[in-house]
């Protein structure tokens, strides 16, 4: 089965979590599958390999959403210390000029 099958359950028992799916699943697709795959394990009824490839699923899953968090988290850093920093050397100019 392929990735792209019509139900994504079984999109989610066989994907396979390959780096380059890694990078086309952006966060809110991860989590809407990763929510799926907890929905399926907790509902029951799927046999002990199917069940174990959902597990598998789930934990790429949750990879893929805690790089984009630690990736957003970064942006967010890195917009702020600049902004900071813009601050600071305006504040210097500004300092430096009124001497």
């Amino acid at each position: 089965m392929a990735a792209g099958s019509d139900t994504a359950g079984t999109a989610a028992v066989s994907g396979s979590g390959s780096s380059s799916e890694e990078l086309a699943l952006g966060y809110e697709q991860a989590r809407d599958e990763l929510i799926e795959v907890v929905r399926r394990l907790e509902a029951g009824g799927t046999s002990l390999e199917e069940s174990l490839a959902l597990w598998e699923r789930g934990e790429e899953l949750a990879k893929v959403c805690r790089r984009r968090l630690e990736g957003a988290r970064a942006r967010l850093d890195a917009s702020l210390a600049a902004e900071r920093a813009a601050e600071r050397a305006t504040e210097a100019r500004e300092e430096g000029g009124d001497e």
